[in-house]
């Protein structure tokens, strides 16, 4: 409930706070809200989110389309690329015990992976559509690192010692999981590039930005999501929190 009241104030906060040009008339606005909500219902009965995931994801979707409709298409990529991931090799997984949640995500995971991109969208300082995507390319490098690497595991190392470890344990990297996080977060960049959100050298810097973001990830997994002395929820806001302050430095 937390999680689904921060992104609902936020969105408050966008609409009747949000700086000049950031709404778009009515009519675009009755067609974010169709879009989004459609989209949320899709995500809803596909169970990639449970009901509280919807409603948070709806909040961030239609915040991302009302400033600007190419970051919700984005968004998009980034669901299909988080659902592709997590459905491959689900049995495995499974067995691992490390598989998603039956009924999806929840709004707490929406907001951890989401959170960041959405403050960046809301408040909207200079350059800001880098840093959104930034945080979008590592939220989604993050995820299909993770599930492919549990998915097709090949040799696991943890990032902080390189000792031998199982797949699917926190910390842990691979060949395989680190290669599609890479490609996932050139996806992401490139889209930004082709939707005009971003120049060249810019889309370089989120794709870098978003890689490096799930490298920080992996460290904190190792050096304090192991111990307990935060979740994955936790790890993954500081993460993308980290690939925005990466984009800030590079840019």
């Amino acid at each position: 409930m937390v999680a689904l009241a921060a992104a609902s104030s936020l969105l408050i906060i966008f609409v009747f706070w949000g700086s000049p040009g950031a709404a778009l008339g009515t009519i675009p606005l009755l067609i974010a809200l169709g879009i989004t909500t459609a989209f949320a219902l899709v995500a809803w009965y596909t169970r990639g989110v449970n009901l509280s995931g919807a409603l948070t994801g709806w909040a961030i979707a239609f915040l991302l389309a009302a400033r600007e409709i190419s970051m919700f298409w984005i968004l998009l990529v980034v669901f299909a690329i988080t659902l592709g991931a997590t459905r491959l090799g689900s049995d495995r997984k499974q067995q691992l015990r490390s598989a998603e949640r039956a009924d999806g995500r929840s709004a707490s995971q929406v907001v951890a992976n989401l959170g960041i991109a959405a403050v960046a969208v809301a408040l909207a300082p200079a350059g800001w559509p880098v840093y959104a995507l930034a945080a979008l390319a590592e939220a989604a490098a993050d995820t299909a690192s993770s599930e492919i690497g549990m998915a097709f595991p090949g040799q696991t190392v943890l990032i902080t010692s390189w000792q031998r470890v199982p797949a699917g344990m926190d910390g842990g990297i691979s060949i395989r999981g680190t290669s599609a996080a890479v490609a996932a977060a050139a996806v992401i960049a490139a889209i930004g590039r082709v939707a005009g959100l971003v120049t060249v050298h810019q889309a370089s810097i989120v794709m870098y930005a978003g890689f490096l973001g799930t490298l920080v990830d992996s460290v904190l997994g190792a050096l304090v999501e192991r111990r307990g002395w935060i979740n994955n929820d936790l790890v993954n806001l500081l993460s993308t929190a980290a690939a925005v302050g990466i984009a800030w430095l590079m840019a």
